[in-house]
Order: C-alpha cells, then structure tokens, then sequence
C-alpha cells in the first residue's frame, strides 16, 4: 500500500486532538447525563447488571462478574474505574438512594476502602430495577453500538423521576467539574408534579417544594437564604454544619457529643477532624478537652469530646466550627449533559429536563403497546370471526390438499382446488376476507379452543384488548391523560422508597468564640543541632544552664505569645508561634522543627534562628556567597505569612550569614581561598529586604565568603584557622569592596 504523507501544522493538530480529548472526558466519562442522572459508566453497570439478570429478588453475584462483564461489553476503561463506580452505587452514607444492593464490605463512612471485588457481592436494587430499567423492552429508549459494535446499550435509561437531583453527582472533566448535593426523594417527586400541573412555575416556587439539599449524613445547612440564589444559578456554596448534642458525663463533666457529620466531612476527613480537635489542646487553644473518643458504629456517628467541669460548653462548640471541618462548605456547581453539551443547570431546568425526557419515553412506551394491543385485537377478531363460522373453516381445510391452499381461501376466497360438501359452503368460503395474521393465528388454533368456556375468555380478552386500546389512544392524544400517567408512577415511587428529611435547613448566625487570653511571659527556646525545638521556662534553663548550653545549638529568651524566625540559606525567612511549639520539662524531646513550620531540612539550611522580640529592637546584616550584603531594620521581618523571601539572591548564590547587629563595629569576611577583608559596619549601606544589595569584597573567579565574624563588645577577636589562632585585632582595617589579605596558615 502506497504511503500518503499529510503536512500540517503541529499546532493544528494539538488542537485538535486536545478537543477531541476534552469532549469524550466531557461527554462519555466525567459528567452525568441530566435526564437519567447517570455517568455512563454507571448506566453501563447497571443495564449489565438487568442483562444478567440479577434482579432485587434473585440471589447475589460476584462483583468481579459485575465488572468484568461491564468491561467486555460496553464499557473498556479498566475494571478499577467500574468497581468504584459499582461501590459508590451502593453507599447510602454518598447516595440518597442507593441503586446497587452491595453484600460485603463495600468501605464505610471513615473512609475505609471496598474489599476486593471477588470478595464483595452485589445486586440490583428494587426501586432501580422498578424506576429505571423496567420499560427497556418496550423500544422507549434509543439503542446505540457499544465500542467494537457486537452489542448494543441504552444511550439514557429511562429513569421515572430526576435522579440528578435525588442521589446529586461529581465529577472533575477537562476545564469543568460538576458538583450536585442529593435530595429527598419525596420533595423532588412532589416538586416534578408541581411543574407538571404548572409549567411557568418559578424556581421560588419549586422551592417550597425542595426546601434544599438533604445530604445522607444528615447535618444542618445555615444559610438557607443563599439556597435561592444558587438554585437559580445552579452555582453557589452551601455551609453545612455537624449535628452536636450536649450529654452529662461522669464526674459532674459534660459530653460534646457529634452525631451528625456534614456531608464533605465523609472519608479520610473525620480521622482528620479528631486530630484536629487533638491539635486545639496541643496548642493550648482550649484547656477544656479531656478525652475524645470515636464511637461510631453502623448504628451511626457518635464522636464524643469530653470537657473538664468548669468549661463554656457554647464557646467549645463554636470554636469546633470555626477551627475545624465541622462546619464545611458544599461547593454546587450543577452541571450536566442537556441536550448534548455540557450545560450549568437551575432547579426549574433540571426538573423541566426530566418532565420533557418522562413524556418522550411514556409516548415511545405507550406507541408500543398500542401497536401490540392493535396487533393482539387483530387477532381476537379473527378467531372470534372463526368461532361463528367453525364449521365452514373445518370443511376448507379438511377440503384442501395443503395449508397455502387453505390460507388462500381464509384470506382472498379462493376456492380453486378445494373439496367442499355442500355447494352452498363454497359460495360462502368465496366471500372470507381474512387478514394474514388472523390466517394464520385460524391455522395454528388448537380444537379445544372451541370449548364454550375458551370462547367466552376470547370475548372477554378481546374486550379488555379493546378497553385498553382506547386508553392507550387517549394517553397518547391527551397530553393531560399522558401527564396523570407519569404522575402516578411518581406516586407510586414516592409511596415506595420515599424516606423522612435528615438535613436540617435554617439561617444560623455564625459562629463566634472568644480565644482566652493566654498570659504573657518569658519562656526560653531550646533547638538542638538535630532540629528538635522545645520550650522551657526561665527558672528550668536557669538551673540547667550548663547541660542545655552544652546539648543546644540556638538558645535565646522570647514571649510565649511571639514567634521563633528561621532565616536559611535559599533566603527564605520562616515563621513559628511559641505557641506551636511543644512547652514543657527540660528532659523533653521536643518536635522537629520541620513538623511545625514550612521549613525543609532537605532542601535547605538554617543560618540563623532568633525571636520576632529581637528583630524589632535591632537592624540585621546579610552576607551572601558571592559576598552581597545589606543591613536590613528587623521590623521587616515582622510578617503575618509563615514563609516569605527575606533577602533577594543573583544566581547561584546563598545566604552565609545572618546576624543581628548590637555592639559590633567591625566586620570581616573570610573567603574559602584564604582571604580576609575587615572593614567598619557603617559602610555598609541599610536597604530593603526585596534588595540584593552591595558588594561586600572582590573575589576570585572560583572564590567565595565561607564565614563571617564581627569585632566588637562581647565578640571574639581570636579564631582557630587552619587549626592555629588567628587574632582579627591585628588584622588590617581597610575599606568595604577591596580585595582583602591572604592570610597563610
């Protein structure tokens, strides 16, 4: 085969990829479709499901079955996407109505992971069996190929009320997502009704109807006045808080008890809300707290917080929901596939989109049995036509040599060829109009449907096919008739699998707390060479001077309600409160420095570890490698952020040193070839802290500053170099920006 080499532009061809990418994660993987509520990932699952045909009343199968079938047929993404689509289907604590019946361990409300899928077993449910896939043999939906077009499946399943709205859906595509809360089932029937005997009904009105989400979880929404905004929009954030009663303990004591969840808080999150109710008392953000204990159970959540006899139960309770995940935010985005494209979608357009999708299928259903009612009539009036003339018909086929002959004669009256007994039966046989059908069905009729009694069921059949027929007629040319139809079914679901509110929804003020005020004092940072910091107070290290100078790299007094600044070689500046670090016994560990800040000791190293006290007194000099320099007023450094950039650095170059300036005069810096420049302080200009600075020294190509000191009270001015003392008193006073001297060891 020849080749045939296409040129086009690359960009083009991104492009186009890229969109062809995007519109199949949009439309056939992330995003539901608005009139069945179903990813097709789930729809495929659940149609394989009713073909195997475990149905809510027939014995459990194997979810690797499930799967793997799914997979085979119609849905070829992986067996890992399709099991958790399949779990999820079965979680009522996710769901508001669980479609999949699940038997094993399909993970829990903590956040536990599904069993393997050929441990677990699974199901359809009733009300999916009943509300979604009882009508696909009578042609209401359209069938399409599956991906190698050996099978066919559903485009939509014919869903009877708006699962998009009662079991909520997510789902991140490619630059969208849709985020949809679950409601109560009863509401959304009674809203679809609603809009049904009224068209122009407004979203307000729908809302009296939908009083708003209703998670499974439970939980209690505060800003029901924002629920009209954002149904209308199909935008907005809803709050949602835990459910927290208040329980006599032991000992005079009182019990916080959290009952409820709010619905973002399922997962990995509740072990992540107690620790943070731990960290409150770490911190010594509340002295309240004297035990926590998860007691959840199937029976439901039950996390009890235990508080000490004199505490401000109301203040805890508020603070839990501003400090931690029990109040939460439910991000609604209600997008969904409309009419072919992703569309973001009000409450009135979601309902009127699955009212319009209800009609489309109950006139497909309805066409279709109207068709076989009329097929099933044709066929009661010819036997019934048959009974009256029974013995003409015995004569004709006793008479004729084959059944063509005999159906010739039943259909067109030909009588050529026949034996008849008496010539006045085959004027009568000339004058039979039978349609084909009812030939046939004469033909294939057993004797002892000749029986009085078969006769009389005949009639009686024909009647019913007769009064069915008229009401299939009238449903479909009387949208009125066609509407009570739908709402009846809606009835009929609602009566069935409807279930009381659990989410409460109100306006509720927010939560306020008043921190107590810790009382300031004097306590003394202690970091060893390690990295392990600690706190003491003054009278601890007083009587432990000598070991904790000994064992301790950084050791200075600081407010117990400041901050400890880390200065490091990137030029970084990171921040820690007091507060955050552990306070306690000398003997103490401590914690790592890296566990409470934004410092890596991975990645960088310290320079310099001082107080936020200190840095507002006095000014701060910065050396660099490439010996930049610049003194800086401590003040800057006062910052809310835990990281900001303390210093600004040219490539390739680090921070040497960092220190604050209180009685030095002069400085020198000494270079890893061995050169030594000292000079007064003063020349050295003040700047900014965003500023690189100026030259400290010339240096060599290969060389750099290593180390700094500083002459002056209090300062050293002998050193070991090379290991032999070097006095800096008798080193030359020369002028910043020199070369220096080589100092030989």
């Amino acid at each position: 085969m020849e080749e045939k080499i296409i040129k086009t532009e690359y960009s083009e061809v991104m492009q186009k990829s890229f969109i062809d990418y995007a519109m199949s994660v949009i439309i056939a993987r992330a995003l539901p479709d608005a009139r069945d509520g179903l990813k097709p990932v789930q729809r495929r699952t659940l149609y394989d499901m009713h073909e195997l045909g475990i149905k809510y009343d027939k014995p459990y199968r194997k979810s690797a079955r499930i799967v793997g079938d799914t997979m085979g047929k119609y849905h070829p993404h992986g067996d890992s996407s399709i099991y958790e689509a399949l779990v999820v289907l079965t979680q009522d604590f996710k769901k508001g109505l669980p479609l999949v019946d699940g038997h094993g361990n399909f993970g829990n409300i903590e956040g536990d992971g599904a069993a393997a899928m050929r441990y677990t077993e699974a199901r359809l449910e009733r009300v999916t069996q009943e509300a979604f896939l009882a009508d696909l043999d009578k042609d209401v939906v359209d069938f399409i190929p599956n991906f190698d077009e050996t099978e066919k499946e559903p485009s939509v399943l014919p869903a009877k009320f708006p699962n998009l709205l009662v079991n909520g859906s997510e789902g991140i595509a490619v630059g969208m997502a849709t985020s949809i809360p679950p409601h109560n089932l009863a509401e959304v029937i009674d809203a679809t009704k609603a809009y049904m005997k009224d068209e122009s009904i407004t979203n307000e009105g729908l809302m009296k109807y939908v009083k708003g989400p209703d998670f499974p979880t439970g939980g209690i929404v505060i800003n029901k006045d924002d629920l009209a905004e954002i149904y209308a929009t199909g935008t907005g954030k809803i709050k949602v808080r835990g459910k927290v009663d208040i329980e006599k303990g032991k000992g005079g004591r009182t019990n916080v008890v959290i009952s409820e969840i709010p619905y973002p808080m399922i997962g990995a999150n509740i072990s992540k809300f107690l620790m943070d109710v731990a960290a409150l008392s770490e911190t010594k953000k509340t002295m309240d707290i004297v035990d926590i204990s998860n007691q959840s159970s199937k029976e439901g959540i039950r996390i009890v917080i235990e508080l000490k006899k004199d505490a401000d139960v109301d203040n805890f309770v508020n603070m839990l929901y501003k400090k931690t995940r029990l109040e939460d935010t439910f991000g609604v985005n209600m997008l969904a596939i409309a009419n072919g494209r992703p569309e973001t979608m009000s409450l009135k357009q979601v309902i009127k989109c699955n009212v319009d999708f209800q009609f489309e299928v109950t006139t497909r259903k309805y066409q279709t049995m109207l068709e076989k009612e009329l097929a099933r009539k044709e066929i009661q009036e010819g036997l019934i036509k048959a009974c009256n003339v029974i013995d003409l018909i015995i004569e004709i086929l006793r008479g004729s040599k084959d059944r063509a002959m005999a159906k010739a004669c039943l259909v067109e009256g030909k009588t050529d060829g026949i034996h008849f007994k008496y010539k006045e039966s085959k004027v009568m046989a000339a004058q039979l109009c039978f349609t084909e059908n009812q030939a046939n069905a004469i033909l294939d009729m057993r004797l002892y449907k000749l029986i009085g009694l078969e006769i009389q069921a005949l009639i009686k059949e024909h009647e019913e096919t007769t009064a069915n027929i008229y009401r299939y007629e009238d449903i479909l040319e009387r949208r009125d008739s066609m509407a009570q139809v739908i709402m009846n079914d809606l009835d009929e679901i609602k009566k069935s699998f409807s279930r009381p509110r659990r989410t409460v929804i109100e306006n509720a003020a927010e939560a306020v707390y008043e921190e107590k005020k810790v009382e300031e004092m004097d306590v003394v940072f202690l970091m060893d060479r390690f990295g392990y910091a600690k706190c003491v107070d003054t009278a601890t290290y007083e009587r432990n001077k000598e070991a904790a100078d000994a064992e301790n790299k950084y050791i200075f007094t600081c407010k117990n309600t400041g901050k400890v600044c880390i200065f490091t070689n990137t030029g970084q500046l990171h921040t820690v409160k007091v507060m955050d670090i552990p306070y306690g016994k000398f003997r103490d560990k401590g914690i790592p420095i890296d566990n409470i800040s934004n410092y890596n000791s991975e990645k960088e190293l310290m320079v310099q570890v001082t107080s936020q006290t200190s840095l507002n007194l006095y000014r701060v000099i910065f050396v660099t490698k490439q010996s930049m320099m610049k003194v800086v007023d401590g003040g800057e450094f006062d910052v809310a952020k835990r990281t900001v950039a303390a210093t600004k650095l040219q490539d390739d170059d680090e921070v040497v040193s960092v220190e604050i300036l209180d009685g030095q005069k002069n400085i020198v810096l000494q270079t890893m070839e061995g050169f030594f420049s000292k000079f007064p302080i003063e020349e050295i200009p003040e700047k900014k802290k965003g500023a690189v600075g100026v030259r400290g020294m010339k240096l060599g190509a290969k060389d750099g500053v290593e180390a700094v000191h500083y002459t002056g009270a209090g300062y050293e001015q002998t050193i070991m170099y090379k290991d032999k003392p070097l006095e800096l008193g008798r080193l030359k006073l020369g002028k910043r920006d020199s070369k220096g001297t080589k100092v030989r060891g």
